[in-house]
């Protein structure tokens, strides 16, 4: 499997696009710092780019790069190699370059401008944690999508479909069904829901960790509540690392068992 991860990620390393995601990053924050001295408030705004950004990029590499070298893939399922290693390599390499160019694109400028001498490393350290997390997150999700479906155009079309639902749709339907039921104790159906979404559960710990809370009223003094906690810190990295965990099992299992 590490050969495979190898080969992956070298190969994404060489391609242009993973140059232009690490570039992006990189002006991206270079022009937040030269713009607000305030370093909390560059955080805010590469929050709401990363949150939204993130998944997009790793559903649409993810799901690239699976049908891109899907003959490479048969060419090593002829071989003596277990398929659990094939698809786990090429998936590690996959999110583990992208989170690179990530953590490099973002971290690069804010050491030069000299986050480890603000109290805001603590908010950018969460905030590229829960970056990664989502990296690995997605990623998975779209090897999963790409496994199910023969067909490159429905395989893109899901993948879109999904990152459109976690971004956009979950957030209205979930808000729809508050007031709707605004006048029963939603306190802990809020947490749950939160739960089930890797980007709001992400997105709600940043602005709790920005002490930002009281923007969200009494939602925000709920999730304050738990989240504030070590117990919720706790319960809420498990969580994201649940999301990362079945994904990667289902690809193991849906390889197994997957005619090629």
């Amino acid at each position: 499997m590490l050969k495979i991860l190898k080969y992956s990620f070298f190969d994404l390393m060489r391609s242009r696009w993973s140059y232009v995601y690490f570039l992006f990053y990189l002006l991206l924050g270079v022009v937040l710092l030269f713009l607000n001295n305030d370093l909390s408030k560059a955080v805010i705004t590469l929050m709401n780019v990363i949150i939204i950004l993130v998944p997009l990029i790793g559903t649409i590499f993810g799901v690239m790069y699976y049908y891109n070298s899907r003959e490479f893939t048969e060419l090593l399922l002829a071989q003596p190699i277990r398929r659990s290693s094939i698809f786990l390599g090429q998936y590690l390499g996959v999110s583990l370059s992208l989170s690179m160019s990530l953590v490099l694109g973002l971290g690069l400028p804010f050491i030069f401008y000299g986050i480890f001498k603000s109290e805001a490393i603590w908010d950018f350290s969460l905030l590229l944690i829960t970056g990664v997390f989502l990296t690995l997150i997605f990623t998975s999700l779209a090897f999963n999508i790409a496994l199910s479906n023969e067909n490159k155009i429905k395989g893109f079309g899901y993948a879109i479909l999904l990152w459109l639902f976690m971004a956009v749709i979950y957030d209205g339907v979930f808000l729809i069904s508050l007031i709707i039921f605004e006048d029963y104790p939603l306190d802990k159906l809020s947490l749950v829901g939160t739960m089930f979404n890797p980007i709001d559960l992400s997105r709600t710990l940043i602005l709790l960790k920005l002490d930002i809370s009281a923007l969200l009223g009494y939602t925000g003094a709920i999730f304050q509540k738990f989240f504030g906690t070590g117990t919720g810190m706790f319960i809420s990295m498990t969580a994201l690392m649940i999301w990362v965990l079945l994904p990667i099992w289902r690809i193991v299992h849906k390889a197994r068992k997957k005619d090629f």
